[in-house]
């Protein structure tokens, strides 16, 4: 009978894992529109950013939004559970189109939705890149699921970012690349297709996990071992660091199909594919810190000769690890994130600190760090109610997060 039950609960186990949540993915511009039209200049996209409030269509995002460019999207934030656009664009001459998507980020919903300015309600001023149009407004319809577009939504100009907002060095840090399995985004965690979108998401940074392969090669992935969680079927299972990197970059498929990166390949595509500030290595193991701090010195080489402002911050989140680091050569001129406590983060004269979001605010010990010439992050905080109350009422330089664009969100209304 015990028998019976622990393969029962072995089923049980393996049918969790391979439970697939069904995900509508709404089918946006079927007609190729915004090939016809001309991408918007630098300066017309500062113009649109703001906060707005939404006169019509207060059901799918409340009352008020953030709209901001994130490299090459367009995306609008909201209070309501977490919810987001992201939206092409481009102009057909002084009208401007934005097709996209919805989708809240705190459960799966999501559904179509479509913009214009007209050429008298702001896009005309927003072509000629005049920064004192405050007439700007946003109209549109959006569907939910499958549905075509078909309730209305109007978004109309507030006020820019306050002062605080725009002259300040906030960092809005993505946790896994930019999102979890969990969260049904269309891509893996830790994987270059995730790191890709995050800025979409209003990410400044992201948080990643590094590993070494039994050969000797650093890569990213979050578990120790091979599982379900993070990767489809496979022929190798087990501890990951077991393996080595050809059989790990061949016989392992993330869970949407994205092979593992090494954590160079990572580097390199943050370095000359985005526009991210910082990038947090959550060092997984002892013995992957010494390839790391090697590829955080070349990267960050390199980023300067390009005169790149790029962060690359080596995680220390275990005694283990603290102590490796401070047998590492030189160890004090590493850029280091230390997650243990101050007196730690000083004896290994990291520049940030890090400490998990429960223990509060510590407004009187991240002024210290301030006063030190240090920054302080905090982790991971998801519960909407609590990021507000970090952004409102802590002086953290920056929060990590499974849902940035709830971050992103708070940030910008401030």
């Amino acid at each position: 009978m015990k028998t019976i039950i622990i393969l029962c609960a072995s089923l049980l186990l393996i049918y969790s894992c391979n439970n697939e949540v069904d995900i509508t993915n709404p089918v946006v511009d079927p007609s190729n529109f915004l090939s016809e039209t001309t991408p918007l200049p630098l300066d017309s996209k500062k113009v649109m950013e703001g906060v707005y409030n939404v006169t019509e269509g207060n059901n799918l995002l409340g009352d008020q939004v953030v709209v901001k460019w994130t490299r090459d999207r367009l995306s609008i934030f909201s209070g309501k559970n977490g919810g987001y656009i992201i939206l092409d664009g481009g102009s057909l001459d002084s009208v401007l189109f934005f097709l996209g998507y919805w989708r809240y980020a705190t459960n799966t919903e999501t559904g179509v939705v479509n913009f214009y300015i007209s050429s008298g309600e702001g896009g005309k001023k927003i072509l000629n890149g005049d920064t004192t149009a405050t007439d700007i407004v946003f109209t549109g319809v959006y569907g939910n699921g499958k549905e075509s577009a078909n309730k209305t939504i109007k978004l109309q100009y507030k006020r820019p970012f306050s002062q605080a907002v725009r002259n300040g060095n906030f960092y809005i840090l993505a946790h896994r690349g930019g999102g979890r399995n969990s969260d049904y985004l269309g891509v893996s965690e830790n994987s270059i297709e995730m790191i890709n979108i995050a800025e979409r998401f209003g990410s400044t940074g992201i948080e990643i996990d590094a590993r070494l392969s039994k050969d000797g090669v650093p890569f990213i992935y979050h578990d120790s071992d091979i599982n379900l969680r993070l990767t489809q079927k496979s022929l190798i299972w087990g501890n990951i660091e077991d393996f080595t990197w050809p059989q790990i970059r061949s016989l392992i498929t993330l869970r949407n199909g994205e092979k593992i990166p090494k954590l160079l390949e990572v580097l390199s595509f943050v370095l000359h594919k985005t526009e991210l500030r910082a990038v947090w290595l959550d060092t997984k193991d002892v013995d992957v810190l010494p390839a790391e701090i090697e590829l955080q010195k070349a990267i960050m080489d390199t980023a300067m000769t390009m005169g790149r402002d790029l962060k690359i911050a080596v995680g220390i989140p275990a005694d283990d690890i603290l102590q490796a680091f401070l047998n590492y050569p030189g160890h004090e001129n590493i850029l280091s994130l230390c997650e243990l406590s101050i007196d730690n983060v000083r004896q290994a004269n990291s520049e940030i600190w890090a400490p998990r979001w429960t223990q509060g605010t510590q407004n009187s010990e991240v002024q210290q760090m301030h006063t030190e010439g240090r920054m302080a992050f905090v982790w991971t905080l998801d519960e909407p109610s609590y990021i507000e109350e970090f952004i409102n009422e802590s002086e953290f330089d920056g929060i990590l997060s499974n849902y940035p664009t709830i971050v992103s969100y708070y940030h910008y209304i401030k």
